[in-house]
């Protein structure tokens, strides 16, 4: 039986890598005003549903897809959170 998934992925650059974005906006919040914001990094964030047999299963086809097309191992870092969502037929027949 499958199940659905829902993944949460963060990629962030690196520590080592430069962010001309994240130093665009603190220089922008420093012109407003925040001059005790001392860094900031730019990241993107996405949301996947999968299905998958287990969860098991469902981590290491995350990590797949973040390694092969959701992120550039080379310059960026990775995480991602995993949960189990109820799907609608469940729903229903509960």
């Amino acid at each position: 039986m499958q199940r659905k998934y829902q993944a949460k992925i963060y990629v962030t650059l690196r520590p080592s890598v430069l962010d001309p974005a994240g130093v665009a906006v603190q220089s922008g919040l420093r012109q407003l005003g925040y001059h005790n914001v001392e860094q900031v990094r730019i990241g993107k964030y996405i949301e996947i549903t999968l299905t998958s047999p287990d969860e098991s299963t469902a981590r290491q086809e995350m990590d797949r897809m973040c390694d092969q097309m959701l992120a550039n191992p080379v310059i960026e870092n990775y995480r991602f959170d995993l949960s189990e969502v109820e799907s609608e037929t469940t729903k229903v027949s509960s």
